[in-house]
């Protein structure tokens, strides 16, 4: 990634780090992994696999752990902290507010803004979006291009929704959410009945709540309860290609990897992880904290705490365990022909 950004404004970033040597760069104009870096850019050691790499990275800043050893090379300063991965986050905030500012607020004139809809004036509009009847769009919230706020719908204040993105009638977004584009919440939930060899649907009348600070990743949809709500708790990340059913409820600062599946009327407590293309059988209950390794099957409750791995999911231990023994197998099957051979 290339651009221009004062070193000095970095350091300010970071006033109690610790730094060491000198650089007669006065602005960086990248940022590239410890292999690709060149003079003039940025880089840093995120995971002690590439340490290694530091010796011959060409950056002219690093960002490092505390306690590496070792010292900077000619022309490059070393900024060492706690939490390099952190910085990093940082540092690309302070990029991405100067390279991509925020868009005026107000409405574009290709935008649809019914009559009856509450539209904050410090808010932005952008071309082709349509806000519904007894809609509600709070301060500095952006509504960029191409989306749709239905009727009733509430999306609170320094949100910020992507293109593509709906929320549909009655549903509800809080403060300081993101929503990346083509996210759908509302869309009514999969509910069929069999009766006398034909699939009845039965409608969704509930809504979905998106709490504070949740971040939702491109294409993820949520669908809305049969008669109550599906939830969303506050910091809550959720990665792009996830599908949650209806009546669901995820608690709060749990992290959802992409192309999970979670089935209907599923209680995920707080802080839960739930690694890539895991899926959960409905109406079942994750305790607080779990962790779900990725494309692990979950088809009944969880306990607090738990790892589990595997399809069915099993304790991560005894899952490990099991697939060492799988990989004997063909050896013990040789074995056991030898054996009936030799009888």
């Amino acid at each position: 990634m290339k651009f221009k950004l004062k070193l000095s404004d970095i350091l300010g970033l970071f006033p109690h780090a610790l730094t060491q040597g000198e650089c007669n760069y006065d602005y960086l104009t990248g940022i590239a992994s410890l292999e690709n870096a060149t003079e003039g850019d940025l880089s840093f050691l995120g995971n002690l696999k590439y340490k290694l790499q530091v010796r011959t990275c060409k950056a002219s800043f690093l960002i490092l752990p505390i306690d590496f050893e070792g010292q900077p090379g000619e022309n490059q300063i070393h900024l060492r902290m706690e939490d390099p991965s952190h910085a990093l986050a940082v540092i690309c905030k302070f990029i991405e507010d100067k390279i991509l500012p925020s868009p005026k607020s107000g409405i574009h004139p290709t935008a649809f803004v019914d009559e009856t809809a509450v539209v904050d004036s410090t808010a932005s509009i952008g071309p082709f979006c349509f806000i519904g009847s007894n809609a509600f769009i709070g301060s500095n919230t952006q509504i960029l291009s191409h989306c749709h706020i239905g009727d009733g719908a509430r999306i609170g204040n320094d949100s910020k929704l992507h293109p593509g993105v709906k929320v549909l009638t009655r549903c509800k977004v809080g403060n300081q959410v993101i929503l990346n584009a083509g996210v759908v919440l509302g869309s009514e939930g999969y509910g069929f009945d069999q009766v006398k060899g034909e699939n009845l649907k039965t409608p969704h009348l509930g809504i979905v709540v998106i709490e504070d600070k949740v971040e939702i990743g491109a294409n993820t949809c949520i669908d809305r309860a049969r008669f109550d709500e599906s939830r969303i708790g506050t910091g809550t990340k959720i990665d792009n290609l996830v599908q949650v059913g209806h009546n669901v409820q995820v608690g709060k600062d749990c992290l959802i990897v992409a192309q999970v599946g979670i089935a209907g009327s599923v209680k995920i407590e707080d802080q839960v992880v739930v690694g890539g293309q895991a899926g959960f059988a409905g109406h079942i209950t994750i305790g607080k904290g779990a962790k779900i390794a990725g494309q692990a099957g979950i088809t009944k409750d969880v306990e607090a705490g738990a790892f589990l791995k595997g399809n069915p999911a099993l304790p991560v231990q005894l899952a490990q365990r099991i697939a060492i023994l799988q990989r004997k197998l063909p050896d013990l099957f040789n074995r056991f022909a030898q054996i009936e051979g030799n009888k």
